[in-house]
């Protein structure tokens, strides 16, 4: 038998709860719905009517679209989202990273961010690319902490919106692809996921440049998505969010990551229940995703997976539940991303 082909059947007898619509309202605000990432130009979600009946069966209110990007297409995601069903989607806007290549970018990429916030933007999303990809003139990479951002993220604050960063991706990531990783047959499937090749920056420097861009600016609101961008270490995490106010995570797509600590997760969400956003990342949404979200958030069932998948796309390990209090996943759930996002509180 190929190691590659073994498929392990858990004979541990533990308690299943079908946790198929939240105990309370959900904000999802993590969601890629637009075309974006698709490939081939299509949108992600083919009929909105249909997702919004899973959306009204899972007992989810609204999705927070991340695709918006801006110009033409901010106003195609806020057609078919924000506008034709008001009160279920807010669209998040991206600024335009090939404007890296001019100096002067800060202040072009303000405007753009002010343009997109006249148009209906809710917010602003920065993907890992700021850090991982994108370069100046000079051909160097721009990290999320480079002083000449500046402009972006004070517009972001003087305009109130929020910006969800993904920096980096899993600390797995940056390791050789060998027998002591622990993503490995993630990384074997894709292979253009690994940036442990030396010229990308390591995960250290790029999660401090998370924390300086969040120290540098005080003033604008932050959301570290996947859990902070550091799930591997509650600890900075919670450190982070004991030292800024500004600091705020999301829960999206690293239930992998948190259920296999679930201790350290609780103590976190309840030590910062203010602080902690409910999304899920996944796209096209599904509501096999929304029902493992909400049973490992809602009940104390004990080693489960956290993926249909066979294997498990991230990592051959079970997670068990958080069984938090009404009022934390009432806060988890909608109330912090009602704060968070201005949009979403005047409706």
């Amino acid at each position: 038998m190929r190691l590659a082909d073994y498929r392990p059947v858990a004979q541990v007898v533990t308690e299943v709860h079908d946790v198929a619509r939240a105990a309370h309202p959900v904000v999802d605000a993590h969601t890629h719905l637009g075309r974006w990432l698709t490939g081939d130009g299509r949108w992600m979600v083919p009929s909105v009517d249909d997702l919004l009946a899973m959306l009204d069966a899972a007992g989810v209110t609204t999705m927070v679209n991340l695709d918006g990007r801006w110009g033409d297409e901010l106003e195609a995601n806020l057609d078919r989202y924000d506008r034709a069903h008001p009160g279920r989607f807010v669209t998040f806007c991206h600024v335009d990273l090939t404007e890296l290549k001019v100096p002067g970018f800060g202040e072009r990429m303000a405007a753009s961010l002010a343009a997109s916030a006249r148009a209906g933007a809710a917010g602003l999303k920065v993907w890992k690319d700021l850090g991982l990809h994108a370069r100046d003139h000079r051909d160097e990479l721009v990290l999320p902490d480079d002083v000449r951002l500046a402009p972006v993220w004070r517009a972001a604050s003087e305009l109130g919106l929020p910006v969800w960063i993904h920096t980096a991706d899993p600390v797995a990531f940056f390791e050789p692809a060998d027998e002591r990783n622990e993503r490995v047959e993630q990384l074997l499937a894709h292979p253009e996921w690994s940036f442990a090749d030396p010229r990308f920056p390591r995960f250290e420097r790029l999660i401090a440049a998370l924390e300086g861009l969040v120290a540098a600016n005080p003033d604008t609101t932050f959301v570290g998505v996947h859990a902070g961008c550091y799930p591997e270490n509650l600890g900075w995490v919670g450190r982070m969010l004991d030292t800024y106010p500004n600091f705020n995570i999301d829960i999206a797509a690293r239930l992998a990551e948190l259920g296999r600590v679930p201790r350290a997760t609780r103590a976190l969400i309840l030590r910062h229940p203010d602080r902690v956003l409910f999304g899920t990342d996944d796209f096209p949404p599904a509501a096999a995703t929304y029902a493992t979200h909400f049973r490992f958030l809602e009940t104390a069932d004990e080693a489960f997976p956290h993926s249909a998948e066979d294997p498990p796309l991230m990592g051959r390990w079970t997670i068990s539940g958080l069984d938090l209090p009404a009022e934390a996943l009432r806060a988890l759930y909608r109330d912090n991303a009602v704060r968070l996002i201005p949009k979403l509180d005047a409706r």
